[in-house]
């Protein structure tokens, strides 16, 4: 199904929002942080999910940014 600008912005946006959360916590001691690595796993997991619902599928939204 099509994403509308509107909600190709918003997924944009919490995109970005999780690549700064991962990449703020690189900043810190993982032996502080309890489940360092299911957190970092989980981040990922969510801007892979948020970047395939940004991609295109074959002749779809491929003109739209």
């Amino acid at each position: 199904m099509k994403l509308t600008k509107e909600e190709r912005a918003r997924i944009t946006d919490s995109k970005h929002k999780i690549q700064s959360a991962a990449d703020s916590l690189t900043h810190v001691d993982r032996r502080k942080i309890p489940d360092y690595d299911a957190i970092v796993e989980c981040l990922e997991s969510a801007d892979q999910s948020l970047r395939g619902a940004l991609s295109s599928r074959p002749g779809a939204d491929k003109h739209q940014s």
